[in-house]
């Protein structure tokens, strides 16, 4: 086992960059009783440095995003009768898409079976770099054939039990069992990084594999892995590598925690004193001017 001294350095920023320099951001998210999960994401990726941010949800949660964030632009869907993404805003996803460096899918988005054939068409057909969290992961059960299908770059980030509904397996304790070896062969043989999450979080590639050691047991409730998602999806927008975005963002994502943690406690942390903790980790490594020692690198 081996440390890795440095990891990429932070994107660049030179005095004649603009706001598209550092990234256009669309996070595909929502559904009626979910519409902070999209929230989260998008505010993530803006404290992560993403340049430009566009929140996607159904149209009647839309205003839910226009109020959440000022600097975050939104952007309605077609939706179902129970307000969750419906196969007629397809086109419109698409056209988005095209303007975007990366796009986030999955947040809030329900379970619905018309959405999740949406999600099954959009990682089919999306021509963007895609970081796949929470019900776009849950849509892909029994369907994960559809990743061998991307001619672009695919994150995904699932849970122990998430990735025991992706790998077949029974549960998450077989997953916990064998972390590395499940998340190793999920992410060779269908082509993708993986980020499975839990304590020591594990990013694949399917041949090197890292084991992040920031992080805290305060960071076990809902909306941390939105926060992750928004994290990963502005780093890869800003022109990082897939696989380096996904390992310096759970790098981020668990320093930030640990420093949340101890201002005010494991007990009450929550995802946004993570998302607002962000600025300072990003400064700590601004002035490094690298990251040191964030993971270990397996052989």
């Amino acid at each position: 086992m081996q440390t890795i001294d440095k990891l990429k350095n932070l994107p660049r920023r030179d005095t004649e960059n603009h706001k598209g320099t550092f990234g256009r951001v669309l996070v595909i998210a929502g559904s009626t009783g979910m519409s902070g999960a999209g929230c989260l994401a998008a505010h993530a990726a803006q404290k992560a440095g993403a340049g430009l941010i566009t929140l996607a949800l159904p149209k009647g949660l839309n205003y839910v995003g226009e109020q959440y964030r000022a600097s975050v632009m939104s952007h309605p869907l077609e939706e179902t009768d129970d307000g969750a993404l419906s196969l007629r805003a397809v086109p419109k996803i698409a056209e988005l898409a095209q303007r975007m460096d990366v796009c986030a899918l999955g947040p809030g988005l329900g379970s619905e079976d018309e959405t999740q054939e949406v999600v099954e068409i959009l990682v089919r057909e999306l021509e963007v770099p895609l970081v796949i969290d929470a019900d776009g992961l849950n849509a892909l059960q029994k369907k994960t054939k559809v990743l061998l299908e991307r001619s672009s770059p695919t994150i995904i980030t699932p849970h122990p039990g998430e990735m025991a509904a992706l790998a077949g397996l029974e549960g998450a304790r077989a997953v916990q069992k064998n972390r590395r070896g499940v998340s190793t062969s999920f992410a060779k043989e269908h082509g993708v990084i993986t980020v499975l999450k839990g304590h020591k979080t594990l990013v694949t590639d399917g041949n090197s594999i890292y084991v992040n050691m920031t992080g805290n047991p305060g960071m076990a409730t809902g909306g941390m892995g939105d926060v992750l998602t928004g994290i990963i999806a502005a780093l890869a927008g800003q022109g990082m590598g897939c696989l380096a975005a996904a390992c310096l963002g759970v790098f981020v994502h668990g320093l930030a925690g640990d420093i949340a943690s101890e201002k005010q406690s494991m007990t009450s942390n929550s995802p946004e004193d993570v998302i607002e903790t962000l600025p300072k980790v990003f400064l700590q490594l601004e002035k490094t001017a690298s990251v040191i020692n964030p993971l270990v690198f397996l052989d």
